[in-house]
């Protein structure tokens, strides 16, 4: 990343990345290092009362953007094959949650209603697949189907909204759960990389819909990136904004001995994985960019994508996601299996709902681009940071 590049991003967020940086010095807060994983432990609660969040103000996380061209897009004759850049592949499977249908478990406090969704219409002309200038296809649109609130039904109620402070200031990013209380997202959602700080606050609103928590809203008791991400070390074509640990984790606090998870339902996830033999994955992007509905509803990407070794062998995909989208899962073969039958089989690489990659970035330069990018999970990232969790906490694992 340039410094100039690196500049305008700091002046995006503001001064008040400044006053976060107070935060790792505070007497109730701790941050430690252990090896490869830098470790945010949140201050103790006496009550089980989610702490005051300014939801009304928090505005979308600057997705981190990239000054440059994109690439060509991918080629049989430049196929990268996933397990000679990462490794073996292996994955953790997933769970469907104790909720019923897309039921309310828990009305919680009502969050402020930004907007209401516009008008809607099933008579607009069939036209040909949505690209950017990139030409990469992708289609975007609302979880939602009309007249339903498809976001609380399982896969969709696994991802949610992720409320945080930056100082006194608040945000919005994007997150999922691959655990009964492990939530995953971008390691800039949850620190200013290569600055030693960590932001503050985070509640996590599982399947958020126009104002209103379904499923409750959960405080973090502990955030945990990468120490290169932390110090500044991480190996990023772009420094702090393509990078190949961009991925982040948040230990959910449970109510009553209950993890969110258990309620929800939580992804699989898959660590060095996620191609097929020719490098092409096609991957389904969930998140609440604040371009798209003003922010309050879940917005759903399906996109074929492609790793590029220029880009810290990011995967890039098609997508009209914008700032708010950050650390919103990227699953492959998203949905419920179907059942099969008159001699009809599945393909290669069965096994749904895996989370392979968190957004990570976007382009600034041009935005008709319409492409993201995303560090890879990978057993340097993911696992190291599951592993340290389900070690400290196994509760949250299981």
């Amino acid at each position: 990343m340039t410094t100039d590049s690196k500049g305008k991003i700091a002046s995006t967020i503001g001064l008040v990345v400044g006053v976060a940086a107070l935060l790792s010095s505070t007497a109730h807060a701790q941050v430690s290092i252990s090896g490869p994983v830098a470790t945010y432990t949140q201050p103790r609660h006496t009550s089980q009362a989610v702490p005051a969040m300014d939801y009304a103000n928090a505005r979308p996380m600057p997705l981190p953007l990239v000054h440059k061209a994109p690439p060509g897009g991918p080629s049989l004759s430049t196929a990268v094959i996933p397990e000679l850049l990462f490794g073996a592949p292996g994955f953790s499977e997933g769970n469907r949650g104790s909720a019923v249908g897309g039921q309310t478990h828990e009305l919680a406090e009502q969050l402020v209603k930004a907007i209401q969704p516009g008008p809607q219409s099933d008579t607009d002309e069939v036209g040909p697949e949505e690209y950017g200038t990139a030409l990469q296809p992708y289609s975007t649109a609302e979880v939602n189907a009309l007249g339903d609130k498809t976001a609380s039904f399982y896969p969709y109620r696994a991802t949610g909204k992720l409320f945080f402070n930056i100082g006194t200031a608040p945000f919005i990013c994007s997150a999922s759960l691959i655990k009964p209380g492990i939530i995953v997202t971008a390691a800039h959602c949850v620190a200013n990389y290569g600055q030693r700080t960590f932001y503050s606050g985070w509640q996590y609103v599982p399947s958020y819909d126009n104002g209103t928590a379904p499923y409750g809203v959960w405080t973090a008791s502990a955030v945990r990136i990468l120490t290169a991400y932390y110090d500044g070390s991480d190996n990023c074509a772009v420094a702090g904004v393509v990078c190949p640990d961009d991925v982040a984790v948040l230990v959910a606090t449970p109510k009553n001995a209950v993890y969110p998870g258990s309620i929800t339902g939580w992804y699989g996830y898959a660590w060095n994985y996620g191609s097929n033999p020719q490098g092409l994955k096609h991957v389904t992007q969930l998140g609440y960019p604040r371009a798209l509905d003003q922010g309050v509803l879940m917005q759903r990407n399906d996109a074929q994508g492609f790793i590029d070794p220029a880009s810290s062998n990011n995967t890039i995909i098609g997508s009209l996601m914008t700032g708010g989208s950050s650390g919103g899962p990227w699953i492959i073969n998203f949905g419920l299996p179907p059942t099969l039958s008159e001699g009809v089989s599945f393909g290669a690489g069965t096994g749904y709902d895996y989370v392979v990659h968190v957004t990570s970035w976007g382009y600034k330069d041009n935005p008709e681009i319409k492409q993201q990018g995303a560090s890879p999970f990978t057993d340097r990232n993911i696992m190291n940071l599951v592993n340290v969790v389900c070690t400290a906490t196994p509760a949250a694992c299981t």
